[in-house]
């Protein structure tokens, strides 16, 4: 097995969802077609997609429930992710 720098397993997790969605949200937030997004709408989608997919590539049986969680845990990935790069930015000025 080769080494991955990212697992499903990592994205499932709290830190693991937090650190794709800030590197994913920094990297295309100057896309064309995606400035118009608001940056915390597009950590948010970005969040979205991610926990989604984990929760499906990770889990046996998916069931509605864990989908309908993502959305939740959604915001709080994507708050993070935003929040830490704000954090950083005011700390390098």
């Amino acid at each position: 097995m080769t080494e991955q720098f990212f697992t499903w397993g990592d994205l499932i997790t709290y830190g693991g969802a937090v650190m794709a969605v800030l590197i994913i949200t920094e990297f295309t937030k100057d896309l064309p077609g995606i400035r118009r997004i608001p940056t915390r709408l597009w950590a948010y989608l970005v969040a979205l997609v991610l926990l989604v997919a984990a929760v499906v590539f990770t889990a046996d049986h998916v069931q509605a429930e864990d989908i309908l969680l993502c959305f939740v845990n959604g915001i709080l990935v994507a708050m993070a992710a935003v929040g830490s790069f704000h954090a950083v930015q005011e700390q390098m000025k």
